[in-house]
């Protein structure tokens, strides 16, 4: 990936959140890819993609406006409309057409801005937003003192749009708290490596980096590319990818992921992954399309937003001129049925609603993300939250999955011989298992002929071993070769090993339970989850075992991986009406069950591509308790969001009819429009505290 494909990807993954909302909104703000206003959190992630390249133009930020300019143009407007207002009240005498124009100037320095967006979207076709609203409703207060027997509302105009300026003030700055999220996100992924070329180092753009090209990271270095340490030892800054800020120690031989920092040591490491295929670039990928899937919530008022504004518009039309048909005397009843069409049409503003819901669901994604848990979309925030049912499966999700030879039990060959026969059967597989046997045996490399290799779901692995058929694996792999096995009460997995179909002895390997595992339990229990299951090929008392251990309500043992499919389709018969069921497994081995599940969670998924893919929540580390974690920033997040819609649904509701019975001022149509998106807006920002 060249630097110019990485601008893109960033420009890209900025301005993803930005488009979301502006489609729910209706909004044009963004219709030449400039001005921020309601319903975007782009500003500061697009001046950052800017910054990628200083030499290159950039119109948009001759446009776009921060929120100190923002505070400028609202101090200067309410500035001068103090001003007019003095001027007014010491000419009583001024005619209305100059009073008029002493209003306009704080009236165009306050809502310039707002009436080239509102001019913009008209043009686009795109007539119903709150640009437009605000500007019809302003001028026609503005000029209402002109219609016979209307009273000027000069002054209410001004105040009116400087309020609205107010609102979009606070909605950028809460914006811009979102956008550091994002940010940090885009941090992890550094602009160049250090390629060893013919004994010198070149600075390079990471994807002019090949796959096995050796690079160097120095201390204070963002780790580019994934890879394996070559040379030197080190501590690694991971709390980019995992939140957590323990500094994790490395040597020769472990692997490094992209993203990480490099603290003191310098090393060498072997590029194993691409750069468009690393960790960080993997991650970022997942947070350019985290806005693919919507909660409910934010469908309920795509779909409101879209049926509502047009309505009250039309409502407006009608308030403004069918009652003074009916009241004998059109022209004298006309402006008093105007403003409150005009007080209507401020109210009628869904911009605390379709600001305040996105922007929750946007600041849950991000305050999970500190704290190494990936969401993939709002919908996934949704589901999390309704949790019910929680399934674990064991191996590397409740226990460590690294797994220790404790006990030899050999029949009719001696302890090294039972050993290095299952060794070498299992010498191709990477199961935790295979590994354990690997590594206490120690001597693969004895000139053994290991042939015909042959992997039994559910029951273990065939192979011929110096012309001998060996078969390791559980009980129902000896009772298919007619191997008559021998029980063994110690607890932890045994491993079986025949020979032509003779038995020959057991192994016994234990596994570790995590030591937060118990911990991720209690947790779940204290956010109201009713029910936790674990799953497991293991034996019925090690599952128990581990159960008890851990505080799991229900457990099931022995499965094959269809099984485990089943099991999970009878508890998701039994889960409460109206409640999920989360499923968390290791993303690789249990991909179908992730996928059957209503939320699929992806445990110590760090590196790991599978995992990412098949998961719908990621957990960047081997912490269960972040489960628990996650689900109560879920659940805060979508108790904001419905907080901010009663709300705003409410007081609008409520103004409405007073604005339509003649009973609102026009200060309060400006509180029912910008003031409750204030509140809503602010009630939003409080998803962003990190581990809520």
């Amino acid at each position: 990936m060249r630097r110019e494909e990485q601008e893109a990807l960033d420009a890209a993954v900025l301005k993803k959140a930005g488009e979301e909302t502006e489609a729910v909104c209706g909004c044009a703000h963004r219709s030449s890819g400039k001005k921020t206003g309601h319903g975007s959190v782009e500003t500061d992630l697009h001046k950052k993609s800017a910054e990628t390249n200083e030499n290159e133009p950039d119109d948009d930020d001759e446009d776009e406006m921060e929120p100190k300019q923002k505070l400028v143009q609202i101090l200067v407007s309410a500035a001068l409309l103090i001003a007019a207002a003095a001027i007014d009240h010491m000419n009583p005498g001024f005619p209305m057409w100059a009073r008029f124009l002493i209003y306009l100037v704080p009236y165009l320095v306050a809502g310039f801005d707002v009436l080239k967006e509102a001019g913009e979207s008209i043009g686009n076709g795109e007539i119903f937003n709150e640009d437009f609203l605000m500007c019809i409703a302003t001028i026609g207060a503005l000029l209402i003192g002109f219609v016979p027997g209307g009273k000027e509302q000069f002054a209410e105009a001004v105040f009116v749009m400087l309020f609205f300026q107010v609102g979009e003030l606070f909605e950028g700055i809460a914006e811009g708290n979102s956008s550091r999220a994002i940010s940090q996100m885009l941090d992890i992924r550094p602009d160049t490596a250090n390629l060893e070329k013919n004994g010198e180092i070149v600075v390079v753009s990471p994807g002019d980096v090949a796959v096995g090209d050796t690079i160097v990271i120095r201390p204070g270095e963002k780790v580019p590319m994934d890879g394996v340490i070559l040379e030197g030892t080190s501590s690694l800054d991971t709390v980019a990818l995992t939140g957590e800020s323990v500094p994790r120690d490395v040597k020769a031989g472990d692997p490094i992921l992209s993203g990480c920092v490099n603290q003191s040591g310098v090393l060498r490491v072997k590029v194993e992954k691409a750069f468009g295929e690393s960790t960080a670039s993997k991650i970022l990928e997942l947070v350019q399309n985290a806005g693919a899937s919507k909660s409910k919530s934010e469908k309920f008022i795509s779909r409101f937003a879209k049926v509502y504004t047009p309505i009250v518009v039309f409502a407006a039309v009608v308030l403004a001129f069918v009652p003074p048909l009916f009241t004998g005397n059109f022209g004298t009843n006309f402006a008093t049925w105007l403003l409150r069409a005009l007080t209507f049409l401020i109210v009628s503003c869904p911009c605390a609603l379709v600001v305040s819901v996105p922007l929750s669901f946007f600041g849950g994604i991000g305050s999970a993300s500190k704290n190494g848990v990936l969401i993939k979309g709002s919908s996934f925030i949704d589901a999390l939250a309704k949790a019910d049912t929680v399934v674990f499966d064991k191996t590397g999700t409740l226990t460590k999955g690294v797994f220790e030879v404790t006990a030899l039990h050999p029949d009719k060959l001696d302890e090294h011989e039972l050993l290095h026969l299952a060794a070498h059967v299992e010498r191709y597989s990477t199961h935790p298992i295979a590994v354990s046997l690997r590594t206490a045996f120690g001597h693969e490399d004895d000139g053994c002929s290991v042939e015909h290799v042959e992997e039994v779901a559910g029951q273990g692995i065939r192979a011929v071993v110096n012309g001998k058929t060996v078969c390791v694996g559980n009980t129902k792999m000896m009772d298919a070769v007619g191997a008559k096995w021998k029980s063994c009460d110690e607890p932890g997995t045994i491993i079986h090993v025949s020979i032509d179909g003779v038995y020959a002895g057991h192994i016994h390997i234990s596994d570790v339970e995590k030591p937060d595992a118990k911990k991720a339990i209690e947790g779940l229990k204290a956010e109201g989850v009713r029910r936790t299951v674990m799953l497991t090929g293991d034996r019925e008392a090690v599952a128990q075992r581990v159960a008890k251990d851990i505080g799991i309500d229900e457990y099931h043992a022995e499965l094959l991986p269809a099984d485990k499919v089943s099991q999970v389709e009878q508890l998701m018969k039994k889960k409460r009406s109206g409640g999920t069921l989360v499923f968390v497994g290791d993303g690789i081995n249990d991909a179908p069950v992730l996928a059957r599940a209503d939320v699929g969670i992806a445990m110590g998924a760090m590196g790991s591509d599978a995992a990412i893919e098949a998961a719908d929540v990621v957990l960047m580390d081997d912490q269960p308790s972040k489960i628990a974690r996650a689900v109560r920033i879920a659940r805060r997040t979508l108790r904001i969001s419905k907080q901010n819609i009663v709300f705003a649904i409410a007081v609008k509701v409520a103004i409405l009819v007073l604005a339509a019975a003649g009973l609102a001022p026009m200060w309060l149509a400006v509180f029912g429009d910008t003031g409750v998106l204030i509140i809503c807006v602010l009630n939003s920002t409080r998803t962003l505290r990190a581990g809520i």
